[in-house]
C-alpha cells in the first residue's frame, strides 16, 4: 500500500478495508521468476503530474541505473468527467515542450481522453502522459522507478525538464494503442517489446494456453480463480508456473501477463 497526496481515502471493493488512508497505489512485488514486470492498482482523487518515461536505451544514455519504462492501463472505474492526458494534438519540438511546461500551457496542448470501465491504453516510452482525478486502474509496466516530471500544477515537487525534453515524443498518441470495452471479450490486450497481456473470460482458448506455457502473472478482475489450488481473489495478483496451473472462473474475467 503506497500512500499518495493524490490517492483516495474511499477505496472501491475489494479494497474498502484500507479506506481512511490516502492510498494512491497498491504494488505487487515482482516475483523472482518475473523480475522485469510490475503490476499496480492506481486510485486518484487528484490529477497526477504530466510526466514521461525513457526507453531502456535512453535511460542508459542519461546515466540512469534503472531500466526504462513502458506501461499500459486498464480502467476499472471512472467518476463522471474523469480523463487521461496522452500525447499532443500537434507536434511539439523540444524547445516548445520546455516552454509549455514552464508556463503551464502544456496541460491545454495535450490530448485528453474521457475514460470509463473497460478502456485500455498502451503507453510506449517517450509518451507524455497524465492520469486525471477520479480514476481506478490496473497498470502493467516494466519494473522501473524512473519518472521525469514536466509539469505538476504548481505543486512543490522537483521537475526534470532536461531529461523530459531529451526523451519525450512531442506528437499524438497512436490510435491503435487505445481501445474501448476490452473486458467484454477474450483477446490480447498488449503485445509489446517487454510484456504481453491477455484478457481471458472463462477458460482460455488453446492458443492462449500455449502462449502462457511458462511463468505468468494472474490478475482476477471480477471473479476469483485458483493457482496451484490456492484461491486468488479479485484485487490480488499471483504467480503461476503456467496458465495450465490456473483454475479459471467459468465466466469471470482475468488478466494474464508474461514477458514478451
Amino acid at each position: 500500500m503506497v500512500e499518495k497526496p493524490w490517492g483516495k481515502d474511499d477505496l472501491p471493493r475489494p479494497f474498502e478495508a484500507f479506506s481512511g488512508r490516502s492510498i494512491g497505489e497498491i504494488w505487487f512485488e515482482p516475483p523472482s521468476e518475473l523480475p522485469s514486470i510490475l503490476v499496480k492498482y492506481i486510485f486518484t482523487s487528484d490529477a497526477l503530474s504530466v510526466q514521461v518515461h525513457p526507453s531502456d536505451e535512453q535511460a542508459r544514455e542519461l546515466g540512469e541505473s534503472d531500466r526504462g519504462k513502458e506501461e499500459c492501463w486498464l480502467i476499472l472505474d471512472a467518476e463522471p468527467g474523469a480523463k487521461l492526458g496522452i500525447g499532443f494534438g500537434e507536434a511539439l519540438d523540444g524547445e516548445a515542450l520546455r516552454a509549455a511546461a514552464l508556463d503551464g500551457s502544456i496541460e491545454g496542448l495535450m490530448d485528453w481522453y474521457p475514460v470509463e470501465r473497460g478502456d485500455f491504453f498502451y503507453i510506449p516510452a517517450g509518451t507524455v502522459h497524465a492520469i486525471g482525478a477520479g480514476v481506478s486502474l490496473i497498470e502493467i509496466q516494466q519494473n522501473s522507478d524512473i519518472t521525469y516530471r514536466l509539469y505538476d500544477y504548481g505543486r512543490p515537487r522537483e521537475l526534470h525538464l532536461d531529461q523530459s525534453v531529451a526523451v519525450a515524443k512531442g506528437g499524438p498518441h497512436e490510435p491503435s494503442l487505445r481501445r474501448h470495452d476490452v473486458l467484454s471479450t477474450s483477446h490480447q490486450l498488449a503485445d509489446g517489446k517487454y510484456f504481453t497481456a491477455d484478457c481471458v473470460i472463462g477458460e482460455p482458448a488453446a492458443e492462449v494456453q500455449r502462449a502462457y506455457d511458462g511463468p505468468c502473472l494472474v490478475i482476477p478482475v471480477d471473479a476469483a480463480v485458483a493457482v496451484a489450488g490456492e484461491a486468488v481473489d479479485v484485487g490480488q495478483c499471483a504467480l503461476a508456473a503456467a496458465a495450465a496451473d490456473v483454475a479459471f472462473s467459468a465466466s469471470g474475467t482475468c488478466l494474464l501477463v508474461r514477458p514478451a
